[in-house]
């Protein structure tokens, strides 16, 4: 190609032709793509460099981006159900009112990424790291947590109902109004954890015991 916006724009053809949709996109060099609303369900990105790339909307059911970078990516409201992003880099990443449910995200890296109010029901997230992510009424219903990095997270209002947080590292993370029900908290890290108001019925605690749900007499 004679230059890398031409080589940009040849890329996007193959995407959005639909006589001709490639499919497989692994390794390629896609920094800052502009592919914005469009349906990428299904499609092979391992390895890809999606740096600043603007996916805001797009459809990306069980898509393949493993060992992608997506470093400061727009993924605002992007369809992810049941992708993969294991070992992804999402460091700095707009992940707001994302659909992550079903996705595969195990030692993906979210540092400081945004991810309020998202969607991450029964995601597995083993051993990410979400240091300082914006989890801000983010939904973690019945999410794999096991080992996850959460050092500094902001959780307020999070929904954590049935989540596994063994071994989990919450140090300085906020967790005011978080819903914690029935959540596992065994072996965690509750250091400095901002807990105030959390709602901790039947959870069981980083010590094993299992906090009782406080009942309100009026």
């Amino acid at each position: 190609m004679k230059n890398y916006a031409a080589q940009q724009e040849f890329i996007l053809s193959q995407i959005t032709n639909k006589y001709y949709q490639r499919r497989d996109f692994s390794r390629c060099d896609l920094r800052g793509i502009d592919l914005k609303g469009i349906d990428l369900s299904g499609v092979n990105f391992i390895g890809a460099d999606l740096r600043d790339a603007n996916l805001c909307g797009c459809i990306l059911t069980r898509a393949n981006l493993s060992g992608a970078n997506l470093m400061q990516a727009n993924l605002r409201e992007a369809n992810l159900y049941e992708a993969s992003l294991c070992e992804a880099n999402l460091i700095n990443a707009d992940l707001t009112r994302a659909n992550l449910c079903g996705t595969f995200l195990w030692r993906a890296k979210f540092t400081g990424s945004n991810l309020w109010g998202a969607s991450l029901c029964d995601v597995d997230l083993r051993e990410a790291d979400l240091s300082e992510a914006k989890l801000i009424e983010a939904s973690l219903i019945e999410a794999n947590l096991v080992r996850a990095n959460l050092t500094g997270a902001k959780l307020c209002g999070a929904k954590l109902l049935e989540a596994n947080l063994t071994e989990a590292n919450l140090t300085g993370a906020d967790l005011t109004w978080a819903n914690l029900t029935k959540a596992n908290l065994n072996k965690a890290n509750l250091w400095e954890t901002n807990l105030i108001y959390a709602k901790l019925g039947d959870t069981i605690m980083p010590d094993g015991t299992i906090e009782q749900p406080q009942i309100v007499i009026y």
